[in-house]
């Protein structure tokens, strides 16, 4: 790695941090807020990391951040490509690569999904590994931003973790299973994300007969149901609305779960929101 260039690095990250304002991450204004721009405390909490760590990242103190702290950071400026190669290159990392950098949420979809802290959402790539989710849907589902390697893929999880079906009501299950397999064979053939969709094939082939006899079928356009049922624990049974919004450029895809109005359902994603990702088993 190259040496960090430490004044450039705190400007670059001081400009991106005042250009924020609030309501560009979801966040109240207040009526205290003299100035424009995002509060110290404010961006280190969208990053993931603690004011501290910023305040010495901004005075050209402290350690050189590593990739995972870079890339904490890049989501949390919502900077877009350029501006998060810029970002590594000052902290003396090589720019991310075309595959490590597809992972990086667009600005455009990070910024619907902070206007979205009371529904249900979140941002897949093209192999269905989840780049970002709102409270509520981690609450739904569980957090799947955590995950890594190839369990990052909602396909090999699938396979590979058969208790995560358990969001799914069990006579909806194989329908799930299929469309999921389709989507993964989408990418194994796009050159785009070829490469990366063998490394899950031939994981999965190696380890699952279930998926070998699925992926067998060649399905390739099959589509997820627009409304979807979902099996919570604490609060039941769940139909929701599924919309899709696809960002040309990277590919990621938003999805966003809304209840009908007047249904029973409605009353449930409220109760959920209270309850969040608690458990009172």
């Amino acid at each position: 790695m190259d040496a960090v260039d430490r004044s450039q690095l705190a400007d670059f990250l001081r400009s991106r941090r005042e250009a924020l304002q609030p309501e560009d991450v979801g966040l109240p204004r207040g009526p205290r807020r003299r100035t424009g721009g995002l509060r110290r405390e404010e961006i280190a909490q969208l990053s993931g990391m603690s004011t501290d760590y910023w305040s010495r990242l901004e005075q050209q103190r402290g350690p050189q951040p590593s990739d995972q702290m870079l890339a904490a950071i890049a989501r949390g400026l919502r900077l877009n490509a350029d501006e998060r190669a810029h970002l590594f290159r000052l902290a003396g990392h090589p720019a991310p690569e075309t595959a490590h950098a597809a992972s990086h949420v667009a600005p455009g979809m990070q910024r619907i999904v902070d206007r979205l802290g009371d529904t249900p959402a979140m941002v897949l790539t093209d192999l269905g590994e989840t780049l970002v989710q709102t409270p509520l849907a981690r609450a739904l589902l569980g957090d799947h931003t955590q995950r890594t390697g190839l369990a990052r893929s909602n396909v090999y999880r699938w396979y590979m973790e058969p208790a995560t079906r358990d969001v799914y009501p069990r006579d909806d299950q194989p329908e799930h299973g299929r469309v999921f397999t389709a989507e993964l064979r989408s990418a194994y053939s796009n050159p785009a994300t070829r490469e990366r969709a063998t490394r899950i094939v031939d994981a999965l082939l190696a380890s699952s007969a279930e998926f070998a006899e699925v992926w067998a079928r060649h399905d390739v356009r099959l589509k997820h149901p627009r409304r979807k049922r979902f099996a919570h624990p604490e609060v039941g049974e769940l139909e929701l609305d599924c919309q899709t919004l696809t960002d040309a450029d990277s590919g990621q895809v938003l999805l966003v779960f809304t209840a009908t109005p007047g249904t029973p359902s409605v009353e449930k994603l409220e109760l959920l929101a209270v309850i969040g990702a608690q458990s009172f088993a």
